[in-house]
Protein backbone atom coordinates (compact mmCIF):
# COMPACT_ATOMS: atom_id res chain seq x y z
CA UNK A 1 0.00 0.00 0.00
CA UNK A 2 1.17 3.37 -1.06
CA UNK A 3 2.17 5.44 1.92
CA UNK A 4 -1.38 8.65 1.98
CA UNK A 5 -1.16 11.37 -0.71
CA UNK A 6 -0.50 14.72 1.29
CA UNK A 7 -3.45 16.85 1.14
CA UNK A 8 -2.37 20.40 1.23
CA UNK A 9 -5.58 23.19 1.34
CA UNK A 10 -6.73 24.41 -1.94
CA UNK A 11 -4.89 27.11 -3.59
CA UNK A 12 -7.87 29.42 -3.50
CA UNK A 13 -7.44 29.84 0.35
CA UNK A 14 -3.82 31.25 -0.02
CA UNK A 15 -5.01 34.52 0.29
CA UNK A 16 -8.06 34.39 2.27
CA UNK A 17 -7.14 35.62 5.93
CA UNK A 18 -9.67 36.01 8.94
CA UNK A 19 -7.41 37.36 11.80
CA UNK A 20 -10.58 38.07 13.84
CA UNK A 21 -10.57 34.32 14.94
CA UNK A 22 -6.56 33.43 13.99
CA UNK A 23 -3.47 32.29 15.74
CA UNK A 24 -3.85 34.40 18.62
CA UNK A 25 -7.85 33.07 19.47
CA UNK A 26 -6.27 29.62 19.14
CA UNK A 27 -3.59 30.58 22.03
CA UNK A 28 -6.35 32.17 24.08
CA UNK A 29 -8.21 28.57 24.06
CA UNK A 30 -5.07 27.50 24.79
CA UNK A 31 -4.36 29.47 27.78
CA UNK A 32 -8.48 29.18 28.73
CA UNK A 33 -8.03 25.08 28.58
CA UNK A 34 -4.96 25.68 31.04
CA UNK A 35 -7.37 26.93 33.20
CA UNK A 36 -6.91 31.34 32.97
CA UNK A 37 -9.52 33.38 32.28
CA UNK A 38 -9.06 35.38 29.18
CA UNK A 39 -11.20 38.51 27.96
CA UNK A 40 -11.89 37.96 24.59
CA UNK A 41 -12.22 41.67 22.66
CA UNK A 42 -11.39 40.10 19.54
CA UNK A 43 -15.31 39.52 17.88
CA UNK A 44 -18.54 41.14 18.34
CA UNK A 45 -20.56 38.76 19.89
CA UNK A 46 -23.19 40.33 21.91
CA UNK A 47 -24.11 37.34 24.20
CA UNK A 48 -21.23 36.59 26.07
CA UNK A 49 -21.25 40.28 27.33
CA UNK A 50 -24.89 39.61 28.88
CA UNK A 51 -26.94 40.90 25.98
CA UNK A 52 -29.46 39.11 25.44
CA UNK A 53 -32.24 37.86 22.62
CA UNK A 54 -34.82 40.32 22.86
CA UNK A 55 -38.31 37.96 23.81
CA UNK A 56 -40.48 38.18 21.37
CA UNK A 57 -38.00 37.16 19.05
CA UNK A 58 -37.03 33.93 21.16
CA UNK A 59 -41.15 33.54 21.68
CA UNK A 60 -42.12 33.56 18.32
CA UNK A 61 -38.91 30.98 17.02
CA UNK A 62 -40.13 28.57 19.75
CA UNK A 63 -43.79 28.84 18.22
CA UNK A 64 -42.75 28.40 14.69
CA UNK A 65 -40.56 25.27 15.70
CA UNK A 66 -43.05 21.98 15.39
CA UNK A 67 -43.69 23.55 11.84
CA UNK A 68 -40.16 24.91 11.03
CA UNK A 69 -38.75 21.69 9.88
CA UNK A 70 -38.88 21.46 6.26
CA UNK A 71 -37.21 23.61 3.67
CA UNK A 72 -38.24 27.03 2.40
CA UNK A 73 -38.19 28.91 -0.69
CA UNK A 74 -34.34 29.08 -1.64
CA UNK A 75 -35.34 32.67 -0.85
CA UNK A 76 -36.67 32.49 2.32
CA UNK A 77 -40.23 32.66 3.86
CA UNK A 78 -42.60 35.10 2.22
CA UNK A 79 -43.23 36.64 5.79
CA UNK A 80 -40.13 37.11 6.49
CA UNK A 81 -38.81 39.03 3.46
CA UNK A 82 -42.39 40.97 2.91
CA UNK A 83 -41.24 41.98 6.21
CA UNK A 84 -37.76 43.50 5.00
CA UNK A 85 -40.17 44.90 2.90
CA UNK A 86 -41.81 46.86 5.19
CA UNK A 87 -38.92 47.80 7.18
CA UNK A 88 -37.26 49.77 4.78
CA UNK A 89 -40.42 51.54 3.28
CA UNK A 90 -40.66 53.20 6.65
CA UNK A 91 -36.77 55.06 5.21
CA UNK A 92 -36.78 58.23 3.16
CA UNK A 93 -35.92 57.91 -0.44
CA UNK A 94 -34.84 53.80 -0.14
CA UNK A 95 -36.06 52.86 -3.48
CA UNK A 96 -39.08 50.64 -3.50
CA UNK A 97 -38.90 46.89 -4.13
CA UNK A 98 -40.63 43.65 -3.97
CA UNK A 99 -39.83 40.52 -1.48
CA UNK A 100 -39.03 39.06 -4.49
CA UNK A 101 -35.85 41.33 -4.66
CA UNK A 102 -34.73 39.89 -0.95
CA UNK A 103 -32.68 37.18 -0.20
CA UNK A 104 -32.42 35.82 3.09
CA UNK A 105 -29.35 33.96 4.42
CA UNK A 106 -27.43 32.14 7.28
CA UNK A 107 -25.97 35.42 8.49
CA UNK A 108 -24.95 38.21 6.35
CA UNK A 109 -21.60 35.86 5.96
CA UNK A 110 -23.67 33.30 3.87
CA UNK A 111 -25.18 36.18 1.46
CA UNK A 112 -21.31 38.11 1.24
CA UNK A 113 -20.24 34.42 -0.20
CA UNK A 114 -23.12 34.46 -2.65
CA UNK A 115 -22.83 37.56 -4.11
CA UNK A 116 -19.10 37.08 -4.59
CA UNK A 117 -19.35 33.95 -6.32
CA UNK A 118 -22.23 34.98 -8.86
CA UNK A 119 -20.55 38.09 -9.59
CA UNK A 120 -16.56 37.41 -10.13
CA UNK A 121 -14.32 36.20 -12.51
CA UNK A 122 -10.71 35.63 -12.35
CA UNK A 123 -8.93 38.83 -12.24
CA UNK A 124 -12.01 40.97 -11.88
CA UNK A 125 -11.10 44.13 -9.03
CA UNK A 126 -13.37 44.58 -6.02
CA UNK A 127 -12.98 48.22 -4.44
CA UNK A 128 -12.83 47.50 -0.86
CA UNK A 129 -12.52 50.05 2.12
CA UNK A 130 -9.08 49.84 4.39
CA UNK A 131 -9.25 49.60 7.01
CA UNK A 132 -12.36 46.70 6.29
CA UNK A 133 -14.28 44.08 7.66
CA UNK A 134 -11.86 41.08 6.80
CA UNK A 135 -14.59 38.72 5.28
CA UNK A 136 -15.07 40.92 2.25
CA UNK A 137 -11.49 41.07 1.26
CA UNK A 138 -11.32 37.19 1.64
CA UNK A 139 -14.59 36.42 -0.50
CA UNK A 140 -13.14 38.79 -3.41
CA UNK A 141 -10.03 36.28 -3.47
CA UNK A 142 -11.83 33.20 -2.87
CA UNK A 143 -14.88 33.95 -5.98
CA UNK A 144 -11.31 34.48 -8.04
CA UNK A 145 -11.82 38.43 -7.86
CA UNK A 146 -8.34 40.85 -6.60
CA UNK A 147 -9.30 43.23 -3.62
CA UNK A 148 -8.33 46.70 -4.08
CA UNK A 149 -8.18 48.78 -0.94
CA UNK A 150 -8.98 52.34 -0.83
CA UNK A 151 -8.29 54.25 2.22
CA UNK A 152 -10.39 55.89 4.54
CA UNK A 153 -9.04 58.87 6.39
CA UNK A 154 -8.14 59.14 9.84
CA UNK A 155 -7.54 62.60 9.94
CA UNK A 156 -11.55 63.15 8.27
CA UNK A 157 -12.99 61.05 10.96
CA UNK A 158 -12.64 57.66 9.19
CA UNK A 159 -14.55 58.53 6.09
CA UNK A 160 -13.57 56.71 2.73
CA UNK A 161 -10.75 59.54 0.51
CA UNK A 162 -13.31 59.64 -3.02
CA UNK A 163 -9.60 61.12 -4.84
CA UNK A 164 -8.56 57.77 -3.91
CA UNK A 165 -11.08 55.60 -4.48
CA UNK A 166 -11.47 57.11 -8.04
CA UNK A 167 -7.63 56.78 -8.96
CA UNK A 168 -7.85 52.60 -8.16
CA UNK A 169 -11.11 52.38 -10.83
CA UNK A 170 -9.33 50.43 -13.86
CA UNK A 171 -11.25 48.49 -16.27
CA UNK A 172 -11.42 45.12 -14.44
CA UNK A 173 -13.30 47.19 -11.18
CA UNK A 174 -16.51 45.50 -11.31
CA UNK A 175 -17.71 46.70 -7.64
CA UNK A 176 -17.50 49.26 -4.59
CA UNK A 177 -18.24 48.27 -1.35
CA UNK A 178 -19.39 50.45 1.67
CA UNK A 179 -19.20 49.16 5.31
CA UNK A 180 -21.28 52.14 7.13
CA UNK A 181 -21.56 52.08 9.97
CA UNK A 182 -17.84 50.62 9.50
CA UNK A 183 -16.42 47.59 11.16
CA UNK A 184 -13.78 48.30 12.79
CA UNK A 185 -13.64 51.95 12.48
CA UNK A 186 -17.08 52.92 14.14
CA UNK A 187 -17.16 55.75 11.59
CA UNK A 188 -20.87 57.11 9.88
CA UNK A 189 -20.46 58.06 6.89
CA UNK A 190 -21.88 61.33 5.39
CA UNK A 191 -24.17 62.22 2.88
CA UNK A 192 -21.92 63.90 0.89
CA UNK A 193 -18.97 61.54 1.04
CA UNK A 194 -22.01 58.71 -0.08
CA UNK A 195 -23.06 60.88 -2.94
CA UNK A 196 -19.39 60.76 -4.01
CA UNK A 197 -18.81 56.94 -4.01
CA UNK A 198 -22.50 56.54 -6.30
CA UNK A 199 -20.93 59.22 -8.71
CA UNK A 200 -17.80 57.30 -9.23
CA UNK A 201 -20.10 54.06 -9.40
CA UNK A 202 -22.51 55.71 -11.71
CA UNK A 203 -19.60 57.05 -13.84
CA UNK A 204 -18.37 54.01 -14.50
CA UNK A 205 -20.86 51.83 -14.12
CA UNK A 206 -20.26 49.93 -10.73
CA UNK A 207 -22.50 47.96 -8.86
CA UNK A 208 -23.03 49.04 -5.15
CA UNK A 209 -22.33 46.43 -2.55
CA UNK A 210 -23.23 48.20 1.21
CA UNK A 211 -22.69 46.43 4.06
CA UNK A 212 -25.17 47.86 6.83
CA UNK A 213 -25.00 45.89 9.49
CA UNK A 214 -24.95 48.30 12.33
CA UNK A 215 -27.34 51.53 11.02
CA UNK A 216 -28.96 51.23 13.99
CA UNK A 217 -26.51 51.52 16.43
CA UNK A 218 -26.00 54.75 16.39
CA UNK A 219 -24.20 57.35 19.36
CA UNK A 220 -24.66 61.23 19.59
CA UNK A 221 -26.27 63.13 16.29
CA UNK A 222 -25.19 60.09 13.83
CA UNK A 223 -27.36 59.76 10.61
CA UNK A 224 -27.24 56.53 8.92
CA UNK A 225 -27.75 57.41 5.36
CA UNK A 226 -28.22 54.05 3.10
CA UNK A 227 -26.44 53.69 -0.04
CA UNK A 228 -29.29 52.73 -1.70
CA UNK A 229 -30.98 56.28 -1.15
CA UNK A 230 -28.25 58.30 -2.60
CA UNK A 231 -28.10 55.80 -5.91
CA UNK A 232 -31.78 54.42 -6.29
CA UNK A 233 -30.60 55.13 -10.13
CA UNK A 234 -28.22 52.05 -9.98
CA UNK A 235 -28.23 48.38 -8.94
CA UNK A 236 -27.26 48.70 -5.67
CA UNK A 237 -27.19 45.22 -3.00
CA UNK A 238 -27.54 45.98 0.85
CA UNK A 239 -26.50 43.80 3.77
CA UNK A 240 -28.39 43.42 6.65
CA UNK A 241 -29.35 41.21 9.70
CA UNK A 242 -30.44 40.37 13.34
CA UNK A 243 -26.62 39.77 15.19
CA UNK A 244 -25.94 43.10 16.08
CA UNK A 245 -28.91 45.17 16.42
CA UNK A 246 -31.37 42.31 18.11
CA UNK A 247 -28.18 40.55 19.82
CA UNK A 248 -28.67 37.04 18.30
CA UNK A 249 -25.77 36.75 16.29
CA UNK A 250 -25.57 32.76 16.65
CA UNK A 251 -29.13 32.50 15.23
CA UNK A 252 -27.25 33.61 11.47
CA UNK A 253 -30.09 35.46 10.41
CA UNK A 254 -29.29 38.29 7.73
CA UNK A 255 -30.77 39.02 4.55
CA UNK A 256 -29.81 41.03 1.05
CA UNK A 257 -31.81 43.64 -1.22
CA UNK A 258 -31.39 44.35 -4.92
CA UNK A 259 -32.55 47.82 -5.52
CA UNK A 260 -32.27 49.80 -8.89
CA UNK A 261 -32.58 49.02 -12.22
CA UNK A 262 -31.44 45.24 -13.02
CA UNK A 263 -31.66 44.77 -16.81
CA UNK A 264 -27.65 45.08 -17.48
CA UNK A 265 -27.54 42.63 -14.39
CA UNK A 266 -29.96 39.55 -15.53
CA UNK A 267 -26.88 36.96 -15.43
CA UNK A 268 -24.89 38.08 -12.05
CA UNK A 269 -28.82 37.89 -10.61
CA UNK A 270 -29.87 34.27 -11.87
CA UNK A 271 -25.96 33.46 -9.99
CA UNK A 272 -27.80 34.24 -6.78
CA UNK A 273 -30.65 32.64 -7.59
CA UNK A 274 -28.83 29.51 -8.93
CA UNK A 275 -26.39 29.63 -5.37
CA UNK A 276 -29.10 30.21 -3.23
CA UNK A 277 -31.52 26.94 -4.64
CA UNK A 278 -28.09 25.22 -4.07
CA UNK A 279 -28.27 25.95 -0.72
CA UNK A 280 -31.74 24.85 -0.23
CA UNK A 281 -32.88 27.41 1.56
CA UNK A 282 -32.01 29.19 5.36
CA UNK A 283 -32.02 28.09 8.28
CA UNK A 284 -36.03 28.03 8.75
CA UNK A 285 -36.18 28.41 12.87
CA UNK A 286 -34.00 31.42 12.35
CA UNK A 287 -36.37 33.52 9.69
CA UNK A 288 -39.03 33.25 11.92
CA UNK A 289 -37.29 35.79 14.18
CA UNK A 290 -37.04 38.06 11.28
CA UNK A 291 -40.61 38.90 11.44
CA UNK A 292 -40.75 39.20 15.06
CA UNK A 293 -37.57 41.52 15.34
CA UNK A 294 -38.49 44.53 12.83
CA UNK A 295 -42.04 45.11 13.97
CA UNK A 296 -41.62 45.25 17.55
CA UNK A 297 -40.01 47.21 20.12
CA UNK A 298 -36.88 48.58 18.62
CA UNK A 299 -35.05 47.94 22.15
CA UNK A 300 -31.93 48.84 20.34
CA UNK A 301 -32.95 52.19 21.23
CA UNK A 302 -32.53 52.33 24.57
CA UNK A 303 -29.11 50.88 24.49
CA UNK A 304 -27.25 53.46 22.55
CA UNK A 305 -29.38 56.70 24.05
CA UNK A 306 -26.77 58.80 26.20
CA UNK A 307 -27.69 56.49 29.34
CA UNK A 308 -27.84 53.49 27.41
CA UNK A 309 -25.41 50.98 28.06
CA UNK A 310 -23.55 50.37 24.74
CA UNK A 311 -22.90 54.13 24.84
CA UNK A 312 -21.96 54.26 27.98
CA UNK A 313 -19.37 51.48 27.06
CA UNK A 314 -18.15 53.34 23.99
CA UNK A 315 -17.41 56.46 25.99
CA UNK A 316 -15.83 54.48 28.51
CA UNK A 317 -13.48 52.93 25.98
CA UNK A 318 -12.80 56.07 23.98
CA UNK A 319 -11.58 58.34 27.41
CA UNK A 320 -9.58 55.30 28.42
CA UNK A 321 -7.70 54.78 24.93
CA UNK A 322 -7.36 58.60 24.78
CA UNK A 323 -5.73 59.04 28.41
CA UNK A 324 -2.76 56.32 27.50
CA UNK A 325 0.18 58.62 26.32
CA UNK A 326 1.04 57.75 22.43
CA UNK A 327 -2.40 56.66 21.71
CA UNK A 328 -5.02 57.93 20.07
CA UNK A 329 -8.63 57.38 18.74
CA UNK A 330 -10.99 59.01 16.49
CA UNK A 331 -14.72 58.57 18.52
CA UNK A 332 -16.84 56.05 17.11
CA UNK A 333 -20.36 57.50 15.92
CA UNK A 334 -21.78 54.15 15.38
CA UNK A 335 -21.46 49.83 15.47
CA UNK A 336 -19.14 48.35 18.28
CA UNK A 337 -15.77 48.93 17.99
CA UNK A 338 -12.16 51.04 18.78
CA UNK A 339 -9.86 51.20 16.37
CA UNK A 340 -7.04 53.63 18.19
CA UNK A 341 -3.65 54.45 16.50
CA UNK A 342 -0.48 53.86 18.13
CA UNK A 343 2.17 56.79 17.46
CA UNK A 344 5.06 55.43 16.17
CA UNK A 345 6.87 57.96 17.54
CA UNK A 346 6.09 56.92 21.25
CA UNK A 347 5.52 53.06 20.56
CA UNK A 348 7.66 51.62 17.49
CA UNK A 349 5.66 48.11 16.48
CA UNK A 350 6.89 46.36 14.11
CA UNK A 351 4.25 43.60 14.23
CA UNK A 352 1.27 44.63 15.17
CA UNK A 353 0.10 40.74 15.44
CA UNK A 354 3.30 39.48 17.43
CA UNK A 355 1.71 42.72 19.73
CA UNK A 356 -1.20 41.17 20.29
CA UNK A 357 -0.08 38.01 21.11
CA UNK A 358 2.52 39.42 23.80
CA UNK A 359 -0.34 41.31 25.55
CA UNK A 360 -2.58 38.21 25.01
CA UNK A 361 0.12 36.08 26.98
CA UNK A 362 1.00 39.00 29.45
CA UNK A 363 -2.53 40.47 30.87
CA UNK A 364 -5.01 38.02 29.22
CA UNK A 365 -6.78 39.89 26.93
CA UNK A 366 -7.01 39.24 23.48
CA UNK A 367 -8.01 42.05 20.69
CA UNK A 368 -7.21 42.22 17.23
CA UNK A 369 -4.44 43.64 15.43
CA UNK A 370 -4.82 46.78 12.37
CA UNK A 371 -3.23 44.71 9.65
CA UNK A 372 -6.14 42.05 10.48
CA UNK A 373 -8.57 44.37 8.80
CA UNK A 374 -6.53 44.99 5.80
CA UNK A 375 -4.84 48.62 7.05
CA UNK A 376 -1.16 48.46 5.43
CA UNK A 377 0.09 49.91 8.64
CA UNK A 378 1.24 48.16 12.18
CA UNK A 379 0.16 51.01 13.83
CA UNK A 380 -3.57 50.31 15.00
CA UNK A 381 -5.35 47.79 17.36
CA UNK A 382 -9.14 46.93 16.79
CA UNK A 383 -11.24 47.00 20.47
CA UNK A 384 -14.63 45.60 20.70
CA UNK A 385 -16.67 47.61 23.18
CA UNK A 386 -19.52 45.53 24.58
CA UNK A 387 -17.84 44.38 28.11
CA UNK A 388 -19.73 46.65 30.70
CA UNK A 389 -17.75 49.79 31.49
CA UNK A 390 -15.94 48.83 34.49
CA UNK A 391 -14.52 45.58 32.58
CA UNK A 392 -13.40 47.88 29.34
CA UNK A 393 -11.60 50.55 31.77
CA UNK A 394 -9.57 48.26 33.17
CA UNK A 395 -8.34 46.19 30.00
CA UNK A 396 -7.85 49.28 28.36
CA UNK A 397 -5.65 50.86 31.78
CA UNK A 398 -4.06 47.16 31.34
CA UNK A 399 -3.05 48.01 27.82
CA UNK A 400 -1.58 51.42 28.74
CA UNK A 401 0.62 49.55 31.89
CA UNK A 402 1.64 46.81 28.86
CA UNK A 403 3.03 49.47 26.05
CA UNK A 404 4.35 51.68 29.02
CA UNK A 405 7.56 49.23 29.10
CA UNK A 406 6.73 46.86 25.54
CA UNK A 407 9.42 47.04 22.96
CA UNK A 408 9.88 45.24 19.99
Amino acid sequence: MSPPRTLDQSSKLKDVLYEIRGQALVEADRLEADGHTILKLNTGNPAVFGFEAPFQIVRDMIAATSTAHGYSDSRGILAARQAVVYRYEEVPGFPAFTPDAVYLGNGVSELITMTMQALLDEGDEVLIPAPDYPLWTAMTSLGGGTPVHYLCDETSGWQPDLDDIRAKVTARTKAIVVINPNNPTGAVYSREVLEGIAGIAREHSLLLLSDEIYDRILFDDAEHIPTATVAPDLLCLTFNGLSKTYRVAGYRSGWLVVTGPTHHARGFLEGIQLLASTRLCPNVPAQHAVQAALSGVQSIDALVAPSGRLHEQRDAAWQTLESIPGVSCVKPQGALYAFPRLDPEVHEIHDDARLVYDFLVAEHVLLVQGTGFNWPDHDHLRVVTLPEARVLTEAIERLGNFLASYRQ
